[in-house]
């Protein structure tokens, strides 16, 4: 590869692009980093851009003017509205490498019906389902009568992970499912899937693709819970673990044969120009995996937590992904396991305040720390809460039980105003014990 500086424009604001600019800026390879929008993580790593996330000409007229080479698309939401597309349909951005699916790709996670038709049509093992619409109630709660507690229902379109609901009663399911086809989540539950509960245990695999080939990256097994002991309201995330214990060999030659491989197949068979991230949210049951979601991004705070522990250059990656050679690439892996614990606003995933002052960020020792929810305070020159996840804390170590004490003890270094964080993220692993 020649040595010319290569422009890199990472999408998005959170603690997963943080990690993103974090990793690109350990690249061999020359290079200029920048972040849209941002927040104060990434301000010390990359230059921040003032531009949203679907800000689409906005963010044209920056690459062009930039020269940009490489655009990454960290969150969701602008691959579900076409950036991909808009950047392939115009003549002045065909050339700029985009890390991301098209729109009709991102329709596996900006629609949960076309991701478990998807999954039907190529044989995908998942639980059972029915999609509803408002006009097909009655049909939907006969399918409620067929299955077993608890419910799941989840709201088709993007509804910024609060859309899944699991209810014990059948009369609280029948009564959510009403309440979802009129409107509850806007226009997100115009369709609602009714899914089969399955009883196992969940875990999150990475891949990252050219459309042809693809490469295995470090799986994760992320905490959705406010609540020590998986307890309280769902959340973004709270804090995850990697490598998984309780996924083996046998387990993910399983998961290759059986999702990744028929996934991909089935991109190509539908013309689906892909070349990003799949996300897999699996369930092992009894060691066989299904899948329960599919995201067309990385992870948050998974993100914080596998990058760490990939040792390849991940331009490199990148690149090779871009350019359809992942088949001609290794991703090696840091064999340690590595602990990430969210901090977060007082109130959070409800109501909290923003705009408090963020303590001990400078005592932090033998961790990374990614900002998922922060600004920057001109006035005081300090940084400041500005979301409900605010900063993720990732530790390394030959064991789990020593990357969580570095975790938690570097954690209750960083101070603000109504600080919290779940202190049993990685508990449960300590003694797994295989079913």
């Amino acid at each position: 590869m020649n040595q010319q500086l290569t422009k890199i424009l990472i999408l998005g604001a959170g603690g997963r692009e943080h990690a993103l600019a974090w990793k690109l800026k350990q690249s061999k390879h020359p290079h200029a980093l920048f972040v849209a929008p941002g927040n104060a993580g990434t301000a010390a790593v990359a230059t921040n851009v003032p531009i949203d996330v679907t800000d689409f000409l906005q963010i044209k007229h920056f690459c062009v003017e930039n020269e940009i080479d490489m655009v990454v698309v960290g969150p969701e939401l602008p691959l579900v509205e076409g950036i991909t597309d808009f950047f392939h349909h115009d003549t002045m951005l065909q050339k700029i490498a985009v890390i991301g699916p098209t729109q009709k790709g991102a329709m596996l996670e900006g629609s949960k019906a076309f991701a478990k038709a998807f999954m039907q049509r190529h044989h995908i093992p998942t639980a059972a389902y029915l999609a509803v619409k408002a006009n097909q109630i009655d049909e939907g709660l006969r399918f409620l009568d067929t299955l077993k507690s608890p419910f799941v229902l989840k709201a088709d379109g993007l509804a910024s992970g609060k859309g899944v609901v699991i209810l014990d009663t059948l009369d609280e399911a029948k009564a959510e499912l009403q309440a979802m086809l009129e409107g509850k989540f806007g226009k997100a539950s115009d369709v609602v899937v009714i899914e089969e509960f399955l009883q196992g245990i969940e875990l999150s695999v990475f891949v990252l693709t050219d459309g042809k080939n693809y490469q295995l990256l470090p799986s994760a097994k992320d905490y959705k819970r406010i609540g020590v002991g998986d307890t309280g309201p769902n959340t973004g995330g709270m804090g995850a673990v990697s490598p998984v214990v309780f996924a083996d060999k046998l387990f993910f030659d399983k998961v290759k044969e059986q999702i990744i491989l028929p996934t991909i197949q089935g991109l190509i068979d539908e013309h689906i120009d892909y070349k990003g991230f799949i996300f897999l949210g699996l369930m092992n049951v009894a060691g066989n995996p299904f899948v329960i979601e599919y995201n067309v991004r990385l992870g948050d705070p998974e993100t914080e937590c596998i990058l760490p522990r990939i040792k390849s250059d991940f331009f490199d990656v990148l690149q090779a992904c871009a350019d359809g050679r992942l088949d001609q690439i290794q991703v090696e892996t840091d064999e340690r396991v590595a602990v990430t614990v969210m901090l977060v606003s007082e109130g959070y995933p409800g109501e909290y305040r923003k705009g408090r002052l963020i303590e001990g960020l400078n005592q932090v020792s033998d961790c990374a720390v990614f900002h998922a929810g922060t600004s920057f305070d001109i006035a005081t020159e300090k940084v400041k809460t500005a979301g409900g996840r605010v900063i993720a804390v990732t530790a390394l170590d030959s064991s789990l039980e020593m990357a969580r004490a570095t975790a938690f003890l570097n954690a209750e270094r960083i101070a603000f105003q109504g600080r919290y964080f779940r202190t049993d993220i990685g508990a449960d692993l300590l003694n797994y014990k295989p079913v």
